[in-house]
């Protein structure tokens, strides 16, 4: 029986190199999920650890004095680490919390934040961030994305880190609806009835039951709808909708508060989420939003709300500011709504030029929030209010 390496001592000496393992004590969660560790003068980022976990861990990668490492063994487990109920955690790349108590999960997003606020974006955080939680903590996930390997008949989500398939019978976040059809697209899997060439599907739950892209059985290409807040919204499983529909209300709120005015623009507004609010706030509003399919649902989401002082237009945002920031000066209120990867250069650099009296700024990633934010506030903006939605429980993503 050998003993396990040590943090200090001879054991210890030298750099860490992949394939070295250390014992080490997690000191918190950091952007992106990961628990952070000291070792041998190198910080480490441990990957699906909790914070105040002693672990014994074995390094894959090591980049200048960065190292990342997957456990090994808890050695003593925090009194945030839990049982993960999935079979699948670990090995699926689709969660990456659910070794942490609910409670942890959402304390870790909200320090997050706060850490993305002060070394990002180079504003001190509120003392307060509020945390709505999620009324589900599982079974919420109202869209899904499965990865299919034709060849060994898998169907599931990549496994973390790579693209290789992990294949998925029952996922646990995902809503019973869109369970039920994962489960009967893997009856398809196995039978051999899916399309040819068909290597990834989108299902996305509504009312009406449940769309795939590509379509496999009949009524897969059926458009669904999801009210919230008293609007009705059509959409479809090729362009996006928020995931998490009970946190829709409280999010389309604070998005929002009190804003009116006599106009506003609607960055990245897809099938028209803010879009259709807005018009009944402001007396005109321009909504642009680059994926066509979405595009022609905000019009059609529009109509069907009888509001005609709304326009889409169909644009990468940057490019269409860039052609059209004139006709939109002045604007009283900007709302944009990124993907991930966050708001481009010119679209940030754009909206300062129109010199908004308010800019309500929703992200999914506080790290790329943080970075553009900071722009903002270079400018001149200062930081009037954060607030957090946990819309993807068991993740480290946040809203």
């Amino acid at each position: 029986m050998r003993q396990p390496p040590q943090s200090g001592g001879r054991a210890d000496e030298g750099r860490l190199h992949a394939g070295s393992e250390i014992v080490l004590t997690v000191e918190r969660i950091l952007p992106g999920g990961v628990g952070l560790a000291h070792a041998r003068g190198q910080t480490v980022f441990v990957a699906l650890a909790a914070p105040g976990d002693r672990v014994r861990a074995r390094v894959e990668t090591v980049r200048a004095r960065l190292a990342f490492a997957a456990i090994v063994e808890v050695i003593e487990p925090s009194p945030a680490r839990v049982e993960p109920p999935c079979p699948y955690f670990g090995r699926c790349g689709g969660c990456d919390f659910q070794q942490l108590s609910y409670e942890a999960q959402l304390s870790a997003k909200v320090e997050i934040i706060r850490d993305c606020l002060r070394r990002v974006a180079r504003v001190e955080p509120p003392t307060e961030i509020p945390i709505t939680p999620s009324p589900d903590r599982w079974r919420y996930r109202s869209r899904a994305r499965w990865q299919h390997d034709p060849l060994r008949k898998l169907l599931g989500y990549y496994e973390r880190g790579t693209h290789r398939v992990c294949d998925v019978a029952v996922c646990a976040v995902a809503a019973t609806p869109v369970q039920e059809r994962l489960t009967r697209l893997r009856a398809s899997v196995s039978e051999g009835r899916l399309p040819e060439g068909a290597l990834e599907f989108e299902a996305v739950a509504g009312d009406e039951g449940v769309a795939l892209e590509p379509p496999v059985e009949r009524g897969d290409e059926r458009e669904q709808s999801r009210t919230i807040r008293g609007e009705r919204y059509r959409f479809d499983a090729g362009c996006f909708f928020q995931i998490n529909h009970a946190l829709l209300e409280p999010l389309v709120a604070e998005g929002l508060r009190d804003a009116e005015g006599a106009a506003a623009l609607d960055l990245y507004s897809g099938v028209g989420l803010f879009t259709l609010p807005l018009a009944r706030r402001f007396a005109r509003v321009v909504a642009v939003e680059g994926n066509p399919a979405a595009a022609t649902y905000a019009r059609r989401n529009l109509s069907d709300a009888g509001l005609s002082n709304a326009r889409v237009e169909t644009s990468p945002v940057g490019d269409w500011l860039a052609r059209n920031a004139r006709a939109v000066d002045p604007t009283d209120f900007v709302l944009l709504d990124p993907p991930r990867a966050g708001a481009e250069a010119e679209t940030v650099r754009a909206i300062i030029a129109l010199r908004p009296r308010h800019i309500s700024y929703v992200s999914c990633d506080p790290a790329t929030l943080a970075r553009d934010l900071r722009a903002f506030t270079e400018s001149g903006y200062r930081v009037a209010s954060v607030r957090a939605f946990d819309l993807f429980p068991q993740t480290e993503a946040t809203r």
